[in-house]
């Protein structure tokens, strides 16, 4: 391939065809090889562009590539081609105020995080490579790291992406505000190893650093009796930091070559560590240590210095370096199973370790299941033995496929693991995913043949649970289509229902509980999901319960306080459905504790316009094995497919929560007040600016009738007034609410003002109730910007809302304002700050614009809808597209 061309792109000293130095090029971090054509080192967004562009016009295969510390081949040049070498795009902003680091693909994790650390931030995403890994490769395949159990993976992180397309278009997806009314494209970007676009930016949200950490090591005689005391505190209403193990023979090879006083002659290690407020972690990690204690936990060791933390970590972190000592090479797989069946599963991979003849020791995340053999590769030349090696590793996942699991929970599929797809997904799935690709990169030049195998290969799939998924189809479709009115009982049902409606070429409407779908036109059928109710699988211990998508989440929480347990959702409404939640991706100000609607969703099973039913996701917290199509369905309003059942994210109830109310006098104390407040938010799941009606005589006093009603709990009362409210609210351990509810109100006296502590309600509470009690022809609108524009926005907007209520969600930067009366102009405020305006609800006949927004990716979005519903029918009218 003839690379000259490129010289009137790129300087000379921008390329390279040297055949010796593309050597360095040819492996990543992992086995698979391949030798690129060239390298070219881009410094801008727009030399990426251009280099797509050439690429484009020439056929010419792009790999993009960060810091080759990929694990799977995802950033080898299989079939030649150019290797784009991004880490020139190095640079990295932080806004301490909207908690948003905007970051260039090729800036390392670790310069990252501590630039957010030097501003009190945190970005949790901690690959074991974070001191060489970029943003780009963590994005690529969704990195997780030992913190995911509290904090999760990459893409819970990544709010937007700027990226070229694959005709060398530059576009953004998302951004640094929330909730772009747009399909969330960044999800299926993020764990799509540079398949479908070329990542040049990412807007990364950030938490506050927690101000204090505890570590402990425990030695167990087994495996299994480690597990089972990992599920105990789980069980116990607790959520650390990180819970890593280590089996006997690891810790073994880590003593003898680190000699870091690991415990002698112990079956599992157990790394535990909390964090949180100072007055909180002596406390949690007590009860961490009874629980261990009384779970057969024996040289128990709670770490007293940061030295002492050190050397706990140093240990956990020595273990590829120990391997490296006994071995030229060693095999590293990776592979996730429901935290519940660790110890079985490390079982069923010993043996087909001592099957195949090889050395191993295991180190896992024991918090999200994600497990590591390391085996020993004592000739990486000798072919029978690597033979034997993939033959293990295939094994090792095909166990975890079926114990519900992943083939991969961090690493990414890349090349090695791609034969290993149809383990996981029916021919169906694989399908979907192959028409995303094609959408994106007609020409497949975007790292071709990565993680998505030849459709050949799909006949390797070991059990087609399509199958089951699809049982109780019904018989005859006759007498349910002479109704207007669907109302299926299963997903197989609702797939047949849903398509042969279509196929008639009848519209179809999706009804879950009718409280969202005021502004939606009527369509020729109604498909209710009244009959997809209730729990389908409930696992505590797992932190996941999968529920029909009609079940009202009233319903579903209720079901699960009775084991102290909750999905952490709310809703303005009584009859809200979950399927509706997700659809809709409506997100409670508590997003900013448990994360948005898009980070409670696992999996779901998902009904196709088409005809087909698909099962997205697994329940486990770390999956990168093919593109995340659970994120494509949350927020898409039901016009990509009809979901019926979803599994969701659970968490033990708080134990402690409550709320500071302050009294500012105006909007630009309040707004002052908030952003004080925002930085001491660690475990606060509300920070509200509230507007409680319109007109009125000002500011209230504390000694107000609608004070003592929100004292009392009669919480409808609270906009029985003009003046403004700040409400904070903090949820968690008993220790870190008192903290944190302290510096709150420190931070109110510095500013001469006032705060009174109530039980409840909680700011979610009060954001459900303004929404709720909007009347039949009162518009509702939404309005989203970069959080730190938010102040700038609601002085603009003040003059169009002239006085309406209205709600301020600090944290995500979303205004949700009632009868406002100049929709157009605060549309026009938002969108010059960096955001949108959508209208939630309005009067009949309401002819503005409803969404405020024109995705850059609009034409992606209208592709993906004509290629599983090509004429519009299944819910028209109900999103952008």
């Amino acid at each position: 391939m003839k690379l000259h061309p490129l010289s009137f792109i790129l300087h000379p000293s921008q390329i390279v065809t040297d055949p010796v130095q593309l050597l360095t090029y040819e492996v990543d971090a992992g086995l698979d090889r391949g030798r690129p054509d060239g390298v070219v080192f881009p410094r801008s967004a727009e030399e990426v562009a251009q280099v797509v562009r050439w690429a484009a016009a020439h056929g010419v295969p792009l790999i993009a590539r960060g810091a080759g510390t990929g694990l799977a081949g995802g950033a080898v040049a299989e079939h030649g081609g150019l290797i784009l070498q991004l880490s020139a795009l190095n640079r990295i902003e932080l806004d301490p105020a909207g908690r948003i680091a905007t970051a260039e693909a090729g800036a390392v994790n670790l310069v990252l995080d501590g630039l957010a650390r030097a501003e009190g931030l945190y970005f949790p995403p901690d690959p074991s490579s974070q001191r060489s890994s970029t943003i780009g490769g963590n994005i690529g395949t969704n990195a997780g790291g030992p913190h995911c159990f509290k904090y999760g993976v990459t893409t819970n992180y990544v709010a937007g992406v700027t990226v070229v397309l694959a005709d060398g278009r530059l576009a953004r997806f998302g951004g640094p505000a929330h909730d772009y009314p747009e399909y969330d494209l960044t999800g299926l970007i993020t764990g799509g190893e540079g398949t479908l676009g070329v990542v040049t930016k990412a807007y990364l949200r950030l938490v506050r650093n927690p101000p204090a950490v505890k570590t402990l090591m425990a030695a167990f005689d087994s495996v299994e009796a480690a597990g089972t005391a990992v599920s105990a505190i789980i069980a116990g209403g607790l959520v650390p930091a990180t819970m890593e193990m280590m089996d006997e023979k690891i810790v073994r090879i880590i003593e003898d070559y680190a000699h870091p006083g690991l415990p002698s002659g112990a079956g599992a290690v157990l790394i535990v560590e909390v964090d949180g407020h100072p007055a909180s972690v002596g406390p949690q990690i007590a009860e961490v240590e009874g629980i261990l204690r009384a779970h057969g936990a024996r040289e128990l060791r709670v770490a007293g210095t940061a030295a002492e933390r050190d050397q706990i970590w140093y240990a956990r972190k020595s273990a590829a370096g120990a391997m490296a000592r006994l071995a030229p090479a060693y095999y590293l797989v990776d592979g996730t199973v429901p935290r519940s069946r660790l110890a079985e599963t490390l079982a069923a991979v010993n043996r087909i370790l001592v099957e195949h003849e090889l050395r191993a020791g295991h180190v896992f995340h024991a918090g999200d299941g994600n497990l590591h053999p390391l085996i020993l590769v004592d000739d990486p030349s000798d072919r029978e033995l690597i033979a034997r090696v993939q033959a293990a590793g295939r094994a090792i996942l095909e166990v975890c496929v079926a114990a519900g699991g992943s083939i991969t929970g961090e690493h990414g599929v890349g090349i090695e693991k791609r034969a290993f797809m149809p383990l996981m997904y029916s021919p169906a799935e694989l399908d979907v995913m192959r028409e995303i690709k094609a959408i994106f990169d007609p020409q497949g030049i975007l790292n071709p043949g990565k993680v998505i195998p030849p459709i050949s290969d799909d006949s390797l799939k070991i059990e087609d649970d399509a199958v089951q998924r699809n049982e109780g189809m019904s018989q005859s479709l006759t007498f349910n289509l002479q109704s207007s009115i669907l109302t299926p009982s299963t997903p197989g049902e609702a797939t047949e229902l849903l398509h042969e409606s279509i196929a008639q070429g009848r519209t179809v409407r999706i009804a879950g509980g009718g409280t969202k779908s005021a502004l939606l036109p009527l369509a020729d059928m109604t498909l209710s999901t009244a009959g997809l109710r209730g729990v389908r699988a409930y696992a505590p211990a797992d932190l996941y319960v999968t529920v029909g998508a009609g079940t009202p989440l009233a319903e579903l929480q209720a079901e699960l306080s009775r084991d102290r347990m909750w999905a952490p959702l709310a809703s303005p409404w009584p009859a809200a459905t979950v399927g509706g939640i997700v659809a809709a991706a409506l997100n409670a100000p508590l997003r900013m504790r448990y994360g948005g609607v898009r980070d409670v969703l696992l999996a779901a099973t998902v009904a196709l316009p088409d005809g087909r039913t698909i099962r997205a996701g697994r329940p486990v917290v770390k999956n990168v094995a093919g593109y995340d199509l659970p994120k494509l369905f949350a927020g898409s309003h039901g016009t990509l497919g009809l979901l019926t059942d979803l599994t969701l994210k659970i968490a033990p109830l708080p134990r402690a929560r409550a709320t500071l109310v302050a009294l500012p006098e105006d909007l630009d104390r309040a707004t002052a007040l908030a952003a004080r407040l925002l930085r001491t938010a660690l475990v606060a799941s509300a920070l509200l600016i509230v507007r409680p009606t319109a007109g009125g005589e000002g500011p209230v006093a504390p000694d107000r009738a609608w004070w003592r009603d929100l004292r009392a709990g009669s919480l409808p009362t609270i906009f029985d007034t003009s003046s403004l409210a700040l409400i904070y609210t903090a949820e968690g351990h008993q220790e870190d609410v008192a903290d944190e509810l302290a510096e709150a109100r420190a931070a109110l006296r510095e500013a001469g003002v006032a705060g009174v502590q109530l039980d409840e309600p909680a700011g979610s509470e009060v954001w459900g109730i303004f929404l709720a009690g909007a009347g039949p022809h009162e518009t509702v609108l939404r309005a989203g910007v970069p959080p730190q524009n938010l102040p700038a926005l609601l002085a603009a907007a003040e003059p169009a809302l002239a006085g309406a209520p209205f709600v301020a969600d600090v944290a995500a930067g979303l205004l949700y304002a009632r009868g406002a009366p100049d929709v157009s102009a605060i549309q026009t405020a938002a969108r010059e700050r960096g955001g949108y305006a959508a209208v939630l609800s309005a009067p009949p006949g309401y002819a503005g614009d409803r969404w405020g927004h024109v995705p850059d990716g609009i034409e992606l979005m209208r592709a993906l809808k004509r290629r599983w519903d090509p004429h519009s029918r299944l819910n028209p009218g109900a999103f952008i597209v």
